[in-house]
């Protein structure tokens, strides 16, 4: 059941929002967030949950730095900076970012708590994180890290 307080609600409120402020920039990143929430949606023919939302947002992340470094490797600078605002917009729905520290405990914790040895049981470690670090750590830093523990 979908509570007042849902991720997805807090986006469309903040679509409203700005609207009557007359945001342009910042209404298009709402927009696009939207847009992808819904696709899925209507792919999977699902309602999205808070959870799922946060994996849509961490998806968008992701491709927005990608974006930025191919932006501002090219000299785009302008494309670079629409790629930005997107992101501050994006970033506002996710949870706060952990620490490194906090990534790394949650790290030891996740191979102690599956047993893992060696580089075959990445994807236990991997099972137990991504709930816990969705939206609020860089998936792919993680997984650097947990490849360098277990070597």
């Amino acid at each position: 059941m979908m509570t007042d307080t849902s991720l997805k609600h807090q986006i469309t409120e903040a679509m409203k929002d700005a609207m009557r402020a007359k945001a342009k920039q910042r209404l298009g990143a709402i927009r696009l967030m939207l847009a992808d929430i819904k696709r899925i949606e209507v792919d999977e023919r699902i309602e999205v949950d808070d959870t799922r939302v946060l994996a849509i947002l961490d998806k968008m992340t992701k491709q927005r730095r990608d974006s930025i470094a191919q932006f501002d490797a090219a000299g785009r600078d302008d494309l670079s900076a629409q790629e930005h605002a997107e992101l501050a917009v994006i970033a506002e729905f996710l949870p706060t970012a952990l620490s490194e520290d906090e990534v790394g405990e949650l790290i030891t914790a996740a191979i102690t708590d599956s047993k893992a040895e060696s580089m075959r049981d990445m994807g236990k470690v991997m099972g137990i994180l991504k709930p816990q670090l969705q939206g609020r750590a860089d998936m792919a830093v993680v997984s650097q890290l947990i490849k360098t523990r277990l070597n």
